[in-house]
């Protein structure tokens, strides 16, 4: 009898995991991090899943910082170049 070929191991990572690279806005990128955490944090992941889930964990976090920062450089633009604090009366004054 020829000896068993090894099995290769199943992907078990889940369609969130395994998302385009590229997320379709920054509330996906947070919703698809924190369905992240809650897998790693399960113990559920075998270890290639796993490490699978943290590199796409960290491409999702340099989106949302690059997204961040580009939303902040654009509002100090529209405040002339000056970053004002957000105070949070001035939207109940303006209704």
């Amino acid at each position: 009898m020829a000896p068993r070929a090894r099995e290769a191991p199943r992907n078990t990572m889940n369609a969130t995991t395994r998302k385009s690279p590229q997320p379709a806005s920054y509330e996906q990128a947070v919703g698809e991090l924190e369905q992240l955490v809650l897998q790693l944090e399960s113990g559920q992941m075998g270890l290639d899943d796993t490490l699978q889930a943290y590199a796409r964990g960290q491409t999702l976090l340099r989106y949302c910082r690059d997204r961040l920062a580009a939303v902040e450089q654009r509002i100090e633009v529209l405040d002339g170049g000056e970053l004002k604090p957000y105070a949070d009366g001035e939207r109940d004054a303006s209704a």
